[in-house]
């Protein structure tokens, strides 16, 4: 049992509660025990107690939107848009093997850790015929860190001579596609309420996808039982490209194909206008809003306010680190109140908004709003405690304005189902320098194979 106790707690309850001084129990089951004001009073039999002074407790964050094989090539095509950033790494990653993908995987789940994320998904759509399991890669390197991971069979089939933007060497058959999903969710799929690893579908994007691939991956989901995820109204040079293929805007395109619906999230949403986002909130759709990669890349601004507002459901996601380089989770906190701002002013997002998007909206895109998201008796003890006591954060007596309006707090522990993942600022299952080494090696073997 581990014992919680001195410190702010944001439970991100449907209530919002809050307590500047309470505590929280974890069960030796991995579940939570009691969480409230003041200390936690007398618990019998072994158990660790922390002093929470300085501190504050929050659910631990979801990421809903990664790349984690993008780690080996950051910092390239800096000033380029979607496309162009696209075609400028399309022939790397078409380089990509299951050695490369797990440091890789490796590096960007520990620094997601480091974070303050607990869940994470990755979608994953390279698959060189040459490459091995990249997904077995990405999936040990998960549990080797400790995070709850929702990796994603990714596909893409529209290569350029077919009119789409990848080159010929980096794409699926479609029925080979398909028969590779199907054993992924085979493999790897755990249904169960405390899962580590779920397994989604996830095509990659309109551009990169053909019709058939998308409407047969969602048939296939639903055939499972499991979630749909895809990129969609990422930028304006994707919705002309819809307008001129398919003569119809990116969310008309995928309700046609059977892809809206409560079990499913869309990556980015940045040019929704206001039919389409009235379209998700008809059908509960999810949108996972990455606004440093969307700064990054020059996209836009997305309308979270409409959307919340509309009741989309919202999460946050940091994308994939070769377009969003610095790919700290709780930094995106502060990136998604100021994106807000930024559109409708000082009233459009406050601290506890933007921590529900990082918590329970997350948890709700993944389907796991039920045992993920928030601090509630019951639920599993995925949390984060943030230290908020020294000279970056000294004179912000709230300490959830601290960390949403600070500078990127320390995680001073780390939770996965009452596990320990990250203590004092370090990772808790695996060496920081181990993974900067392999990370790098993998990057050097992947550029000097050009």
């Amino acid at each position: 049992m581990i014992v919680i106790e001195n410190a702010a707690v944001a439970t991100v309850d449907a209530a919002d509660t809050y307590h500047p001084d309470g505590h929280v129990v974890v069960g030796d089951d991995g579940r939570i025990v009691a969480v409230g004001a003041g200390h936690a009073g007398r618990y019998r039999g072994p158990l660790r107690r922390i002093d929470g002074t300085g501190c504050l407790v929050t659910p631990g964050l979801v990421n809903t939107h990664h790349h984690l094989y993008q780690w080996a090539t950051r910092g390239l095509a800096l000033d380029e848009t979607l496309f162009g950033w696209l075609t400028t790494l399309y022939p790397i990653w078409g380089r990509l093997d299951a050695e490369i993908v797990g440091a890789a995987a490796g590096a960007g789940l520990g620094w997601l850790a480091l974070s303050g994320c607990t869940t994470t998904m990755d979608h994953h759509y390279v698959f060189p015929r040459d490459g091995g399991d990249v997904l077995a890669a990405e999936i040990e390197a998960a549990r080797a860190i400790g995070l709850r991971f929702h990796p994603t069979r990714g596909s893409m089939d529209l290569s350029q001579k077919d009119g789409g933007l990848p080159p010929d060497h980096v794409v699926e058959d479609t029925d080979e596609a398909l028969a590779a999903t199907e054993k992924a969710i085979d493999q790897w799929h755990d249904p169960s309420p405390g899962a580590m690893l779920q397994i989604a579908v996830a095509p990659c994007s309109p551009f990169s996808v053909t019709s058939r691939l998308m409407s047969e991956a969602a048939a296939l989901a639903r055939r499972r039982g499991v979630r749909l995820h895809t990129h969609l109204a990422e930028t304006a040079d994707e919705d002309d490209f819809c307008r001129d293929r398919f003569n119809c805007t990116p969310t008309e395109y995928a309700e046609n194909l059977g892809w809206l619906g409560p079990d499913v999230w869309l990556a980015h949403g940045v040019h929704l206008d206001a039919p389409a986002i009235a379209r998700l909130a008809a059908t509960g759709t999810g949108v996972a809003h990455c606004p440093s990669s969307n700064a990054r890349l020059g996209a836009g601004a997305a309308r979270i306010r409409e959307m919340l507002d509309a009741n989309v459901p919202v999460g946050l996601g940091v994308d994939g680190p070769a377009s969003q380089e610095a790919g700290h989770l709780g930094e995106e906190l502060r990136q998604a109140l100021y994106t807000a701002r930024v559109r409708g002013g000082p009233k459009a997002m406050n601290a506890r908004e933007a921590l529900r998007l990082g918590t329970i909206g997350g948890a709700r895109l993944l389907g796991r709003q039920d045992d993920l998201g928030s601090l509630e008796k019951g639920k599993l003890a995925d949390l984060v405690l943030w230290r908020l006591d020294g000279l970056p954060h000294e004179g912000i007596d709230d300490k959830l304005a601290a960390l949403v309006f600070g500078p990127p707090a320390p995680v001073e522990l780390s939770l996965v189902g009452g596990r320990p993942v990250v203590e004092h600022a370090h990772l808790s299952h695996a060496d920081e320098h181990t993974l900067t080494r392999e990370a790098r090696r993998a990057h050097r073997r992947l550029m000097k194979a050009q």
